[in-house]
């Protein structure tokens, strides 16, 4: 039996408002992987502790609506959480936030997006020459689209992480490294989330007026003219969680190898 543990990174006043980024992953892995047991923890709340690591398989750090960046003082218990799981040689997931916070405890550097906040849905995705042979983006062709919403992104990386896969608008889009006791995979995009849920929040006014926007993502996901409209399809939309499908065989296989 595989045991994930997933670390909360909004707050706990934005998860009892209804924004809990684990949600997300909870029902990905319900979908496609339902036997999965899954653990939550929240750094916000309360520091991880190692011993909440016992028996888990893979950590996954989710997305966040916090204001501030995985690089300033209020995201310090996220970043003494992830060290603390890197020292223990998991396998690590990182969405959009926990993307940026991998790359910053890898020696990255994260700031505004140049190009403003892209949402909806991360569109024209290609693969670099790594990303291609990576197991992450095992399935993904270049040119794929998938749900997100950021307003913060990855302008650098660490020496050991490697850029998988960018497109115009966020150059750095998935990124991996493995070195040492760090096994981590990383998207800037959400593959645990449906177009459904990003219409939610927006729903919410948390990113002002877009109601044509707001009207196709809600839905997109069954709707053949929204998503086209998005910049994606149907069959890809029902793909979307493909990465999280390629880090769980990967978690699984780690598993194994140790015995």
């Amino acid at each position: 039996m595989t045991t994930l543990l997933i670390v909360e990174s909004n707050t706990p006043a934005m998860v009892t408002a209804g924004q809990a980024g684990a949600f997300g992953f909870v029902r990905a892995f319900a979908g496609f992987a339902p036997e999965v047991r899954i653990r939550l923890t929240a750094p916000y709340a309360a520091a991880l502790q190692p011993e909440e690591l016992r028996g888990v398989d893979g950590v996954i750090f989710s997305g966040s609506g916090v204001p501030w960046g995985v690089d300033t003082a209020e995201a310090k218990p996220l970043r003494d959480a992830m060290e603390i799981v890197f020292a223990e040689g998991l396998p690590v997931w990182g969405s959009c936030n926990g993307m940026q916070l991998g790359a910053v405890v890898l020696g990255g550097t994260v700031g505004d997006c140049p190009n403003g906040t892209e949402i909806g849905t991360a569109r024209n995705i290609a693969l670099t020459s790594p990303g291609t042979a990576h197991p992450m983006l095992s399935g993904r062709a270049a040119g794929y689209a998938v749900p997100c919403i950021h307003f913060h992104e990855v302008q650098s990386l660490g020496s050991d992480t490697v850029l998988l896969a960018g497109n115009d608008h966020t150059p750095i889009q998935a990124i991996a490294c493995a070195s040492g006791s760090v096994d981590f995979w990383g998207t800037q995009y959400h593959p645990e989330l449906a177009l459904a849920d990003i219409g939610a929040y927006l729903r919410g006014g948390t990113f002002g007026d877009a109601p044509g926007l707001i009207d196709n993502l809600e839905v997109g996901d069954t709707d053949a003219t929204a998503a086209a409209a998005l910049g994606t399809s149907l069959p890809e939309l029902a793909n979307r969680t493909l990465e999280l499908q390629n880090w769980l065989a990967h978690v699984r296989a780690t598993r194994a190898a140790l015995g």
